[in-house]
């Protein structure tokens, strides 16, 4: 019931703790699409793809540039081995025209082709005995680390990458160059340091061209991967699927089982216990009005009383149990019987309910009377309250079931320790309404009154 207004203390919003007695699948959740499964497989198998696909790329490219490195070593290897053979004479240590012209022409001819571009040769005090590029020969350089470990050993070959513009040539300062060392001797033993320069750019292309040729094998097997994959997908989807139905058809048998159960029951104490408890009932009252006596008169009134008390009793439980007319006569019947109990109580009961509850679903149904069950039977036990209005709204997209009286209320304290302690009634019902996809609120506030708000999606 609305607040009384001289209460300045704000309503207090009851929350439950939610660990219901029975949890069952939801109701709302949608189906399993094997579509949609299978789409969001695919999507997230797309970025496993293009990563696959730049590591394999990054990968190759490293791969073909080492191997670019390689050949430019055996290059120079070779390129050392000709010019020792048939360019180098003692005479270019001193700077002998004929045979600074022999060796220009083994370079030119044979060497300096390709990605090839310069050849130097050093001699161990750093003066450049020759140079296919630049008018630098006669001038002297120190000898850098590189140079000198190839000097100072037998014949090892030494690579590093090099920016030209550091150096003492007079080339085109932006190529990036690979640097190749080697040791070669003149004809009379003098040792010298040969330095060719390979374009990096070809080096690269190497590595592209690699890439070039396992791009089609690497990205070819990792869309048949993916393909082959999107049949188990498809299938695993079904079996998700089928388990679903499964679990639902399970439930609604575990429903309906029950809902026959409950209907048997009340069914047998309806022609059972309670006719043959009336039957003694009207017994007694015949018997009282021909006794001997008043003694056996009064007893036998006070029996039968009692007796009529219990079939009382008796037949609410039966309504507790299973309404007659829940899902024959309706929702709004169903709620005045359980109203109807209050009435010996003297308490003063309206009831509300709109149009087209009877299209809602069945377990939409039962949950709503299992709440206003629950509701009114607080009521009737704990409330010590004069009025309750019970109220069905239907809207477009959810019904709202409201439970109001106006008892003595509590506060949330009270209501958190009686989950504690056992009391599981309003607790279960908490997980079950969640568990069909909707949302319970119970409001209270000491000696103003109690209000109870479950919405279910229709």
């Amino acid at each position: 019931m609305a607040p009384d207004p001289a209460v300045a203390a704000p309503e207090q919003a009851a929350t439950l703790p939610i660990t219901p007695a029975a949890s069952l699948p939801r109701p709302a959740q949608p189906p399993v699409s094997v579509r949609r499964l299978v789409v969001r497989f695919v999507l997230a198998g797309i970025p496993a793809l293009t990563a696959a696909i730049v590591i394999t790329a990054i990968a190759s490219e490293r791969i073909g540039t080492r191997i670019g490195v390689q050949d430019a070593q055996r290059v120079s290897f070779v390129a050392a081995a000709l010019v020792a053979e048939q360019g180098l004479q003692d005479g270019l240590l001193h700077g002998d025209p004929v045979a600074k012209e022999a060796m220009d022409e083994v370079v030119s001819r044979y060497i300096v082709q390709g990605s090839l571009v310069i050849v130097k040769l050093h001699a161990a005090d750093g003066r450049i005995v020759y140079s296919s590029e630049g008018g630098i020969t006669g001038q002297r350089f120190p000898l850098d680390a590189k140079a000198q470990s190839v000097l100072d050993s037998a014949a090892q070959v030494v690579s590093d990458f090099a920016d030209v513009r550091t150096k003492e040539d007079a080339v085109d300062g932006s190529q990036r160059l690979l640097e190749v060392f080697r040791r070669v001797e003149t004809p009379n033993g003098t040792p010298l340091v040969f330095e060719a320069y390979f374009r990096y750019a070809a080096v690269l292309a190497n590595g592209r061209d690699l890439w070039r040729q396992f791009a089609p094998i690497a990205v070819g097997a990792l869309l048949v991967l993916e393909l082959v994959q999107i049949p188990i997908a498809i299938s695993l989807a079904r079996r998700l699927r089928a388990g679903q139905q499964q679990r639902e058809r399970l439930l609604q048998h575990a429903i309906e089982s029950s809902d026959f159960e409950r209907r048997r029951i009340a069914s047998d104490l309806h022609d059972g216990a309670v006719q043959d408890l009336t039957g003694v009932s009207i017994s007694l009252s015949a018997a009282a009005r021909t006794a001997n006596n008043d003694a056996n008169r009064d007893a036998m009134n006070d029996a039968g009383t009692k007796i009529r008390e219990t079939v009382k009793s008796l037949r609410s439980m039966l309504v507790d149990i299973y309404p007659p007319n829940l899902h024959e006569e309706g929702l709004q019947s169903a709620l005045a019987d359980l109203l109807g109990s209050l009435h010996n109580r003297d308490i003063r009961t309206t009831l509300q309910v709109d149009d087209g509850t009877g299209r809602l679903a069945r377990e939409s149904i039962s949950l709503l009377y299992r709440g206003a069950q629950e509701a009114l039977r607080n009521v009737a036990n704990h409330s010590h309250a004069t009025e309750v209005a019970v109220t069905v709204t239907m809207a477009p997209r959810q019904v709202v079931l409201v439970v109001e009286d106006n008892g003595r209320g509590f506060d949330t304290d009270e209501l958190a320790n009686r989950a504690r302690r056992g009391h599981v009634g309003l607790r279960s019902l908490v997980g079950l309404v969640q568990d069909a996809g909707g949302d319970i609120e119970i409001r209270s506030l000491p000696k103003v009154g109690t209000r109870m708000q479950i919405v279910l999606p229709r």
